[in-house]
């Protein structure tokens, strides 16, 4: 199949690509590399350097003729939404309807959206089904959830298939640990240069880590299935972040107490995802506990040190770590 993939030079598309072309898909990967890097993307697969908003993208769809896009890319810092909230309007929503709008002129049969927890804020009651209401807390949450309106009109005017899958927190190799980034991402950081860890707030507040090969098979397999659905990707479990703090102590045998500071705005006090739609619909479960993904993760983290010091690597000591 046709396959393009907007983002696939960041942390969750490298790997969705990875897996399209170990299936033998023909991919068309657009990516502005803002926040991806092309060290990552995979060399069987076509690339593109463009922004999603560029009117010009159109290019790449009639060259390319896909028969399937996985819309990945995204501004994803909540810090950064809440300070440049036209900006990340306009990477999240304008950018998503112009893909959106290619989509339709070009003939594309389905899309699969990257939706996030973020758009449920902070419900009531856990877990949180698809039939939660969407109450986002930071413009970065409202700026996901908007596009799944706009896909789901577009579909009823103009018969286009889609998922949409709302990811839980997801982790893993190649995820950056500059900026906001992910809290197991910068932890792993942090600990595997001996530098105190940062918690915001007490520490007890809860997510659903999800590691990321679990988020690739939830991608691969709504390629044919679970059309015009919404599905939360989850492990259903919830972990706390003084969990997370001393598992990843205990795998790296790196000894630091957390220093804490006060909670910041837009962040979600309590969060899992009930992923029992997937499971009964189209038969998926996660295959990583939190101790298997965090584990994996490591894994590589030692694999790539090993390999630059192989390669007598000269640069920053903590380069490493960028998962």
């Amino acid at each position: 199949m046709r396959i393009l993939v907007t983002g696939g030079c960041g942390f969750i598309g490298s790997h969705l690509v990875d897996r399209l072309i170990e299936e033998m898909h023909e991919v068309v990967v657009v990516d502005n590399l803002s926040s991806g890097f092309i060290q990552n993307l995979n060399t069987a697969a076509r690339f593109v350097e463009i922004d999603i908003c560029d009117k010009t993208i159109s290019d790449v769809f009639e060259d390319f003729r896909p028969e399937l896009v996985y819309h990945l890319a995204a501004q994803v810092d909540v810090q950064k939404s809440i300070n440049m909230p036209g900006f990340d309007a306009n990477v999240n929503i304008i950018g998503s309807i112009n893909i959106l709008n290619q989509c339709l002129k070009y003939g594309v049969n389905k899309i699969v959206y990257a939706s996030s927890a973020a758009i449920y804020g902070n419900p009531k009651k856990l877990p949180i089904n698809e039939n939660f209401d969407s109450r986002p807390i930071s413009y970065y949450g409202l700026s996901k959830y908007t596009p799944e309106s706009y896909i789901k009109v577009f579909s009823d005017m103009n018969n286009i298939r889609y998922t949409i899958l709302r990811f839980a927190n997801v982790y893993g190799e190649r995820q950056s640990y500059q900026g906001e980034g992910g809290v197991i991402s910068i932890f792993f950081n942090k600990y595997l240069n001996n530098e105190t860890p940062i918690i915001y707030g007490d520490g007890t507040q809860t997510r659903d880590f999800i590691y990321v090969k679990d988020i690739v098979s939830a991608n691969v397999l709504v390629m044919n299935k679970g059309d015009n659905e919404i599905f939360n990707v989850s492990t259903n479990t919830p972990v706390n972040i003084n969990e997370i703090a001393n598992k990843i102590s205990r795998i790296t045998k790196v000894s630091i107490e957390p220093i804490y500071r006060p909670a910041r705005e837009g962040d979600i006090k309590d969060s899992f995802l009930d992923n029992t739609k997937m499971f009964k619909q189209l038969n998926w479960k996660p295959s990583f506990s939190i101790e298997q993904g965090l584990l994996e993760t490591y894994k590589k983290l030692e694999l790539k040190k090993t390999v630059m010091k192989e390669l007598h690597y000269v640069g920053d000591s903590s380069d490493y770590s960028s998962i």
